[in-house]
């Protein structure tokens, strides 16, 4: 069995409940769900764009805690409480994640704290990009 490391970053929205910002198994990064919220946990405000943006933002400042980096990312789940909002996210999105990692897209009935959009992410280890 792998050993197992919770990744922690004052730099990123900090977890809103009984988990950790990510977690090193082997050479696997798995990054929980990231709501745009700010480092001290403030929820942003603006635009679909902008909380996409923030999103992103926690999970880059969680891969660079971790040892990695965002070109890393071998796969995204991305949650909104409305498709009218993918055009929107997916524009920021596209922005962020250039080397087009595996991703689903799914909108659910409500995400934590009322936010529209949150964002999680399979990344690997290290900071050297095959891609």
């Amino acid at each position: 069995m792998s050993e197992m490391k919770k990744v922690f970053t004052a730099e990123a929205c900090p977890p809103a409940g009984p988990y950790t910002q990510a977690i090193i198994a082997g050479p696997t990064i798995y990054v929980s769900g990231q709501i745009p919220a700010d480092k001290e946990g403030k929820l942003v405000e603006g635009s679909i764009a902008d909380k996409t943006a923030a999103c992103c933002n926690n999970i880059i400042a969680i891969l660079k805690e971790a040892g990695s980096d965002i070109s890393r990312v071998v796969k995204v789940n991305v949650f909104l409480d409305d498709m009218a909002n993918f055009g929107d996210m997916n524009g920021v999105y596209e922005k962020f994640f250039t080397h087009k990692p595996a991703r689903s897209c799914v909108a659910v009935k409500q995400l934590p704290k009322g936010v529209p959009v949150e964002i999680e992410c399979i990344a690997l280890a290290g900071k050297e990009s095959k891609l």
